[in-house]
């Protein structure tokens, strides 16, 4: 029992310092408000074409919730949304209309105009900020009621669902059919971001004993939380954990079904590590099974608690990968940290830096104080002498080396349908599928390269040593699928070069089979 206890005080110090870890630094974030005030003040100048609806930049999606995570690699850029929002149009006025209104508004000031991104996208107009701010911010125009405002100034604790319904904005979407014809405010698409914030926030509110006006998140900026709910941490470990499984794949799960599935499964605990086990094991209990007549089938359904005709998995319907990545991800994510408690700090940090990354555990481990567990958890397999490494058939790379930047690989096995991590000295079986992940910090454009190295008996005439090219799409190559062959320990190593020159080289990550 004290064993356990102790085990539990460390988990709750490694895990504790992990969300903290993911935040943005104060620096981003100043840059974001600073970027944020300064076009909402050119938007609603008594000069701008808008100045008599009242625009107003408000903040959406994690900016609002607080939940952003800073990125994997410090070379790419966050991603901000933002709601351009105006309390009236000209009856003339259709959904290209309002958008080509706010975006003439946008390319209008000399300092802003070399910042949008050209063309526009489907629903926003995208400013990108480059060298040191390294963000972009989507700006989406949309139109509201004339009580919004007075709502939006109303504590959580005082907001009825009937203010929660009259918080819906109307957007425009220029793939719609009447994106250029209808002038009907109620034909346009209709979203409800700041309903859906006051939904999570009451969710996160829960047992802190605040109550917050809804000001505090949304005007005239978000107000930085250091100290945040565990709600909001667990979410943002959880979009960690996605971001190292799936890196840019397209199909990889979406923020809003973590974030919602997650909301749902919390069972009110105060304190994270309970918190983060519960939700990972019950989330997946809140995606439901809804007749489709559309489809003529039952269907994933998981519903936008703010706008029950609304599922957000409405996508894996058409695209079935995005709903085999999330199941996948769920069962990997119930693996990683549902088995926590049965393992040692050891184990835990050759799984989860598979989970959220090598670099951020270390750091992780150091700043709580387990700086020892990294020299434990050397790359090197307990029962392979150095010198094997040194194997003929390993080829050596042909570039100049310039290893100023970091490349770090993790690796997951599916065996009978269950995906599971890669560990040290843990055998898989033979004919596993095995799918590699690398992350790095160097910019793009690059290349990847990989080398697999084998050893032993078995793979005596088919031994591989060569570094080529990545063969696989995913993620731009960081992604690499093989089979578990040959019995014997085998590793990986991946290479990423830039004009010529490999400026990162990974650690061998190992794996043996049996």
């Amino acid at each position: 029992m004290i064993l356990n206890s102790i085990r539990d005080t460390q988990l709750r110090s490694i895990i504790e310092e992990l969300a903290k870890t993911l935040d943005i630094t104060p620096t981003q974030y100043a840059n974001a408000v600073r970027s944020y005030e300064y076009v909402g003040n050119h938007l609603s100048h008594e000069n701008s074409s808008l100045a008599k609806y009242h625009p107003e930049i408000l903040p959406q999606g994690s900016f609002l919730l607080n939940t952003m995570i800073r990125p994997i690699n410090e070379d790419d850029e966050l991603d901000i949304d933002l709601v351009c929002r105006l309390d009236g149009k000209e009856p003339s006025w259709t959904q290209y209309h309002l958008k080509h209104q706010v975006g003439d508004r946008l390319k209008a000031n000399g300092t802003i105009r070399p910042l949008i991104k050209s063309p526009d996208g489907r629903r926003c107009w995208t400013l990108v900020y480059h060298e040191e701010a390294k963000f972009h911010m989507d700006i989406l125009p949309a139109l509201v009621g004339t009580n919004h405002k007075v709502i939006l100034e109303k504590s959580f604790s005082n907001i009825t669902q009937q203010d929660v319904k009259n918080l819906g904005i109307c957007i425009t979407d220029k793939e719609l059919p009447n994106y250029s014809t209808s002038t009907n405010t109620q034909e346009w698409l209709s979203s409800n971001p700041f309903g859906y914030g006051i939904w999570f926030e009451q969710l996160a509110a829960i047992g802190t004993g605040r109550i917050r006006l809804l000001t505090e998140g949304v005007r005239p900026v978000p107000k930085f939380e250091e100290e945040k709910p565990v709600l909001k941490r667990v979410v943002q470990i959880l979009k960690r954990h996605r971001d190292v499984m799936y890196g840019g794949d397209e199909h990889k799960p979406i923020s809003i079904i973590i974030t919602t599935l997650a909301a749902r499964a919390y069972s009110q605990q105060d304190d994270l590590l309970e918190a983060l086990i519960s939700i990972v094991d019950r989330m997946g209990s809140f995606i439901e099974d809804r007749w489709s007549p559309q489809h003529g089938r039952s269907v994933k359904w998981i519903q936008n608690p703010v706008n029950d005709q609304e599922n957000f998995a409405d996508k894996w319907v058409d695209h079935e990968q995005k709903q085999i990545n999330f199941y996948e991800w769920l069962a990997k994510l119930k693996e990683d940290f549902g088995g926590l408690r049965t393992r040692t700090l050891v184990e835990n940090f050759q799984v989860l830096k598979s989970a959220v990354g090598e670099r951020t555990l270390k750091s992780v481990y150091e700043n709580a104080g387990f700086r020892q567990i990294l020299t434990e958890s050397s790359h090197l397999p307990a029962n392979l002498a150095p010198s094997t490494l040194t194997v003929g058939h390993r080829k050596q790379p042909v570039w100049n080396m310039a290893l100023t930047k970091q490349v770090e690989v993790s690796g997951r096995y599916k065996s009978r349908n269950a995906w599971k991590s890669v560990v040290k000295d843990v055998a898989i079986p033979q004919s596993s599928t095995l799918l590699f992940n690398a992350s790095t910090n160097v910019a793009k454009p690059y290349s990847v390269y990989w080398q697999v190295v084998n050893t032993g008996w078995e793979a005596r005439n088919d031994l591989r040593g060569e570094i080529l090219p990545a063969r696989t799409a995913g993620s731009g190559g960081l992604i690499q699928r093989e089979t578990a062959r040959y019995s014997g320990t085998h590793w990986i190593q991946c290479f990423i070069v830039k004009d010529n020159v490999c400026v990162a080289k990974s650690d061998e990550f190992f794996v043996t089979i049996e």
